[in-house]
């Protein structure tokens, strides 16, 4: 148990999808005013700061993100960083935030998290995006890759399959439940999509094979996306000088990372040691179970993900986490990524492990969209991954009062 606790107190996001003309600064700054505005309070209020980012340098050639939000009025001269874990750059920032907070840094933090991957048409460079995102995985496993990150986890979601029996339909299912429920998320990048259980394992249109001989298809992907989040974390202290009371907050329980070797080859990546340390270890510190999880929201960067993430939840045994979506207990037993997860609601990656625990922040506040949200959040909990199952950031909420 934590013993000095640290509340949610204000989370704020763009809708996910193409940004356009929005520039990197003007992201930072609308994340950071957004969640103080949520709560009523100005910048000057945060005493930390952490942002996330993966490809800021590559896509945006911008580097000093700490600079550009203290650019922030208020929070110039303030002790703040630029993280970067690949797709838990988001998660790592909450973490350092929290860190700060428990060293007696300060009472307020603002962890922030943006992606910028399409340009000002809203158009992408897919194999310029291919070529960025392959830089987080180790430089041996590149070669012969056109699309680096797709193909490392066709062969993930080949060894799933053939290991535990599951079928491509099994995998596609997941896909297909998650853009159903972006249709109700408004912040979702496919929330005017439909995509059928044919649709999604018909190789016609848009849906084809990303990798020959390996059974990942386009609806087996999460988006591109530009998008940005940001919360508030904050002390005991730091929510009586935020104003905020404990029973309009949501309390950090639990929170964890650890790392597995970047390289793929030659570990067990359907039983990934770091991401069920992590998960395990962040339940221990919020003196909680999978049992007690009826919220969750985990990193589907590809469906064989959502397989494998409930799994590292605890929710479905090992092997089991696809026939737990297609049981539909993902619906029953726990609400697992309905804001439409990384598939359908979009991955604008540094802002992913923040939107993951907002939208849990919001299901148990009462404050999802009314179709989505669950009638009796008792726990949350979150799995964000960066690289091919390597850096694991994950966290488990509950109301604070």
């Amino acid at each position: 148990m934590i013993e000095r606790p640290l509340y949610i107190a204000s989370y704020h996001q763009s809708k996910f999808g193409k940004l356009k003309e929005m520039l990197v600064p003007e992201m930072i700054h609308r994340a950071v005013t957004g969640a103080c505005d949520e709560i009523g309070v100005e910048p000057a209020a945060i005493d930390v700061g952490s942002v996330g980012s993966a490809c800021g340098f590559t896509l945006n050639q911008q580097g000093l993100l700490a600079g550009l939000l203290a650019m922030v009025p208020g929070l110039e001269g303030k002790p703040s960083e630029a993280v970067e874990n690949a797709c838990a750059s988001g998660g790592q920032a909450i973490l350092s935030v929290a860190h700060k907070l428990l060293a007696g840094v300060g009472d307020v933090g603002v962890a922030v998290g943006f992606e910028k991957m399409r340009d000002e048409h809203g158009k992408m460079d897919g194999k310029r995006v291919g070529e960025v995102l392959g830089y987080f995985s180790h430089p041996d496993e590149r070669a012969g890759k056109v699309f680096v990150f797709p193909h490392l986890f066709a062969e993930v979601m080949k060894l799933y399959m053939e290991t535990h029996g599951a079928s491509e339909e099994d995998l596609a299912s997941i896909a297909v439940t998650e853009y159903g429920r972006a249709r109700h998320n408004p912040y979702a990048q496919m929330r005017h999509a439909e995509v059928t259980l044919d649709q999604a394992l018909a190789i016609e249109g848009i849906n084809r094979y990303i990798v020959d001989g390996l059974p990942l298809k386009t609806y087996d992907c999460s988006q591109i996306t530009d998008g940005y989040a940001a919360l508030l974390l904050a002390t005991e202290e730091g929510l009586r000088q935020l104003g905020v009371p404990k029973s309009e907050a949501v309390l950090l329980a639990g929170f964890a990372q650890a790392t597995d070797p970047i390289r793929k080859e030659g570990r067990d990546v359907l039983r990934p040691a770091g991401a069920y340390r992590a998960m395990n270890d962040a339940y221990r510190m919020a003196g909680a179970s999978p049992e007690d999880v009826n919220v969750a929201e985990i990193h589907d960067c590809f469906t064989v993900m959502g397989a494998i993430g409930v799994e590292v939840l605890g929710k479905a045994g090992y092997g089991e986490g696809a026939r737990y979506w297609r049981e539909c207990r993902t619906q029953s037993e726990c609400a697992v990524n309905h804001s439409g997860g990384l598939i359908a609601k979009g991955h604008p990656i540094g802002a992913t492990g923040v939107a993951m625990v907002g939208w849990c922040a919001w299901q148990l506040m009462g404050k999802a969209p009314e179709e989505l949200q669950v009638p009796a959040p008792k726990l949350a909990a979150t799995f964000n991954i960066g690289g091919p199952i390597c850096a694991s950031v994950c966290t488990v909420l509950k109301a604070a009062a």
